[in-house]
C-alpha cells in the first residue's frame, strides 16, 4: 500500500486494490442512502407515531423539523470538524452517533423521548454528512473511476427519498414503524465496523471551531420554528408564543454579530454579498420549504382521509419521484443549449401549477387523476429547477469559500424545510379549527375526513404561494449569465 499527496489534491490517496476501492464506495453510499432515507422513511410513518406516541396534528410536525434543524444548523460545523479533525474519524463519529440515536429513537415510548433521539440523528447526520463525498473523492483517483463514483453517488442522492417512503411505508405496515429507526443499526454497525480497513483518513489541521455560530444559528431558527408551531395551537397571542419569536430573533441577531467578528465564521457573511447568490438561497429555501410540506400533509391526507395502508401510500408517492429522478438525468444537457434562468422560470412555473391543483383536493377526491396528474408534474418541475438553482448557487464563488458556499446549498435545503413546515402546519391548524361545515346528515367520521381534508388544502394553498414566491425571486434578482457559464 502507498500513499501520495500533490499539492492539487491535499487529501491522502490510498492506493488499495479494486476490491478495496469497491468497499470503500459501498461505505459511502451506505451511510449517503441512510442519511438520505432518514428524512423521508419516517414521513410515512407519522400517522402511525401519532397515534402510538399521543402527538398532537400539529406538535407531530416536530418528528421531521428537529432532525431537519439539527442537521442543517451543525452541518457547516461538522465539515469544519471533518478539516481540522480528520474526515475519517468525524465520519465515523458521526454514524456512531447516528447509529446509537436510532436505537433509542426506535426504543421510544414518549414523544419527548422519540424528538430528543431525532435531533441526536440529526447531529450524528450533520457531522457524518460532509465528508462523504470528500472520502468519495480521496478515494478514487480522477478520471473515469471518480466520475462513475459521483454519478452513483448522485443517483443515491436522488433516489433515496423515493426508497425512504415506500421502505417506511412497507416497515410500518408490516412489522412496526420503530423499524424505520432500527433499519439504520445494522448499516451503521457495518460502516464504523469496516471505515477504519477501507476509507482513508486525512491530517490533522491548525484552526478554530466557530462554535458560538453553530449554536446561535440552530436554537435561533427552532425558536422560531417552535413559535410558529406553537401559535398553530395556541394562536398568535399565546406568551409562549412570542416569547419563543423575540428569543429567536435575538438568537439569529447574536449569530450575525458573532458571524462578523469570528476570525474563522461557520458562515462567511461575504457569501451574501452577491446579490444573485443570495437570491438563489433564498429561492431555495422558499421552494424546499413548499415542498417539504407537501410531502408531510399528502401523507397524512393518503393515510387519514383516503385510509391507505402505509404501504399503498409509500407507493403513491412513485410517480412523483421517478418524473423527478428523471429530470435530473435529463437537465445537466439542457443548461448548455436553454440556459439555467431558463429552465429554473419553466420548471418552477410547472411546480407552480401543480401546487395549486393540489390545493383544490376535497375529502372525495381521487388518486386518479386529482393527485397523481398533478404529482407527476410536480416531479418534473422540480427535476428542471434543482440542478441550475445548485449552480447559481456556486456560481463565482471563490476557491477560499468553495466548501462553506457548498454547505451553505445544504443548509439551506434543511433550515428552508423545517421553517416552510413550521409555517405550513400553522395555516393547517388555524384551517381545522375554522373548517367550514361539513355534509348534512354525514357521519362523525366522514367530518372528521372532510376537516382534515380542508384543513390540508390550506396548508397547499400556503405551499402554492412559497412556490410563486420563488419564482419571483428567480424571474426578479437572478439574471445574469454566470449560471449558464456554471452549467456548461
Amino acid at each position: 500500500m502507498t500513499t501520495s499527496v500533490s499539492a492539487a489534491d491535499p487529501i491522502p490517496r490510498l492506493g488499495v486494490g479494486r476490491h478495496a476501492t469497491t468497499f470503500a464506495l459501498v461505505l459511502i453510499l451506505a451511510c449517503q442512502l441512510m442519511i438520505i432515507l432518514d428524512a423521508t422513511i419516517v414521513t410515512i410513518a407519522l400517522p402511525t407515531i401519532s397515534g402510538s406516541l399521543h402527538f398532537s396534528p400539529t406538535n407531530l410536525s416536530w418528528v421531521q423539523n428537529i432532525y431537519s434543524l439539527a442537521f442543517g444548523g451543525l452541518l457547516l460545523l461538522g465539515a469544519r470538524a471533518g478539516d481540522l479533525l480528520g474526515r475519517r474519524r468525524v465520519f465515523v463519529a458521526g454514524i456512531t452517533v447516528f447509529t446509537l440515536a436510532s436505537f433509542l429513537g426506535g426504543l421510544a415510548v414518549s414523544a419527548e423521548w422519540l424528538l430528543a433521539a431525532r435531533a441526536a440523528q440529526g447531529i450524528g447526520a450533520a457531522i457524518a454528512a460532509p465528508s462523504t463525498l470528500a472520502l468519495l473523492t480521496s478515494s478514487f483517483p480522477e478520471g473515469p473511476q471518480r466520475l462513475r463514483a459521483i454519478g452513483l453517488y448522485s443517483a443515491v442522492s436522488s433516489g433515496g427519498a423515493s426508497v425512504g417512503l415506500v421502505l417506511g411505508g412497507i416497515l410500518t405496515d408490516w412489522v412496526s414503524w420503530r423499524w424505520s429507526l432500527f433499519i439504520n443499526i445494522p448499516i451503521g454497525v457495518a460502516i464504523i465496523l469496516l471505515a477504519p480497513r477501507f476509507l482513508p483518513e486525512t491530517e490533522r489541521r491548525q484552526g478554530h471551531f466557530d462554535l458560538a455560530g453553530a449554536v446561535t444559528s440552530t436554537l435561533g431558527m427552532s425558536s422560531v420554528v417552535y413559535g410558529l408551531v406553537r401559535a398553530a395551537s395556541d394562536g398568535w397571542s399565546d406568551t409562549v408564543t412570542l416569547v419563543a419569536f423575540v428569543l429567536g430573533a435575538a438568537l439569529l441577531a447574536a449569530f450575525v454579530r458573532t458571524e462578523r467578528r469570528a476570525e474563522h465564521p461557520i458562515t462567511p457573511l461575504r457569501l451574501f454579498a452577491d446579490r444573485e447568490r443570495s437570491a438563489s438561497y433564498v429561492a431555495r429555501l422558499l421552494l424546499v420549504g413548499g415542498m417539504f410540506g407537501m410531502f408531510f400533509f399528502l401523507t397524512q391526507y393518503l393515510q387519514g382521509v383516503r385510509d391507505y395502508s402505509p404501504v399503498k401510500a409509500g407507493f403513491a408517492f412513485l410517480p412523483m419521484t421517478v418524473g423527478l429522478f428523471a429530470m435530473v438525468r435529463i437537465v445537466p444537457r439542457l443548461v448548455p443549449r436553454l440556459g439555467g434562468r431558463r429552465l429554473m422560470i419553466v420548471g418552477t412555473a410547472v411546480a407552480l401549477t401543480s401546487m395549486a391543483f393540489l390545493s383544490r383536493l376535497s375529502s372525495t377526491s381521487q388518486y386518479f387523476p386529482h393527485i397523481v396528474v398533478p404529482m407527476v408534474f410536480l416531479g418534473l418541475g422540480i427535476g428542471i429547477v434543482f440542478i441550475p438553482l445548485t449552480t447559481a448557487s456556486l456560481a463565482g464563488v471563490e476557491p477560499r469559500d468553495a466548501g462553506a458556499a457548498s454547505g451553505l446549498v445544504n443548509v439551506t435545503q434543511q433550515v428552508g424545510g423545517a421553517l416552510g413546515l413550521g409555517i405550513l402546519v400553522t395555516l393547517f391548524g388555524t384551517a381545522s379549527r375554522h373548517a367550514a361545515g361539513h355534509p348534512v346528515g354525514a357521519s362523525p367520521l366522514a367530518v372528521q375526513h372532510h376537516t382534515l381534508a380542508e384543513a390540508i388544502a390550506t396548508a397547499f394553498t400556503g405551499s402554492t404561494v412559497f412556490l410563486a414566491l420563488t419564482l419571483a425571486v428567480i424571474v426578479i434578482a437572478i439574471r445574469s449569465k454566470r449560471t449558464e457559464a456554471v452549467g456548461a
